[in-house]
């Protein structure tokens, strides 16, 4: 029996690449989304508040209209995306804070737009279960953001964080590891070159991998 999105198990996955049409999303490759436990698609329930979709580009254009930069959101290769996750792209990009109301109103809201920046994703990163993203933020690669996490500031790079704010939890891997895997970038590598490193990949021996990027990779 499927869901409404055609998710049949809960073990199922489907590639971002074929549910994006939004020209405001890019996605890497191998990058999935695992939505059997939601109520919403990728692309208008995960992500939400972008402009680009078919509905509301028929609707304004926020770019000729009213000059507007937006921003995108950007996923890079070998992302996992759990069910219930939020992508916050432009909820809060007309409220002010500053500003004595933070009410919209229509007559200002050409002023009141202000860009959050792109959101980033890098490759290798994991998303879990409800997790929300807010605008602006970049993760770094191989981050895992614990379930049920509120991100509000920039995840580095093979770091583990959870909690509302999210806070550091701990890194994965050594400050040298990490440097390594950072200089390897083994998700930029070629299907055929990560076939052949799969074993060191699905381990925690970095050296291993490294030396098997040294071999392989940079001759």
């Amino acid at each position: 029996m499927t869901n409404n999105h055609n998710f049949e198990k809960w073990s199922d996955t489907m590639f971002l690449k074929d549910l994006v049409t939004n020209p405001l999303i890019e996605v890497g490759e191998f990058s999935y989304y695992s939505g059997y436990y939601d109520s919403q698609e990728f692309e208008n329930g995960c992500v939400r508040y972008l402009w680009g979709d078919p509905l509301t580009r028929a609707a304004f254009d926020p770019v000729k209209d009213m000059g507007w930069h937006l921003d995108k959101l950007i996923i890079g290769n070998y992302v996992c995306i759990a069910a219930g996750a939020t992508i916050l792209m432009g909820g809060n990009h007309n409220h002010h804070p500053d500003w004595i109301t933070v009410y919209p109103f229509a007559s200002h809201v050409e002023k009141s737009y202000e860009p959050k920046g792109d959101t980033v994703i890098k490759s290798d990163a994991w998303i879990g279960m409800n997790a929300m993203i807010m605008p602006g933020v970049t993760i770094g690669e191989g981050a895992v953001i614990a379930a049920g996490s509120m991100v509000v500031k920039d995840v580095p790079p093979y770091t583990i964080v959870g909690g509302n704010p999210a806070r550091v939890i701990k890194q994965r891997f050594s400050t040298e590891e990490i440097s390594m895997l950072l200089e390897l970038r083994w998700f930029d590598w070629t299907k055929e070159q990560i076939e052949a490193a799969k074993d060191s990949l699905m381990s925690n021996n970095i050296d291993a991998l490294y030396a098997h990027y040294k071999k392989y990779i940079l001759n």
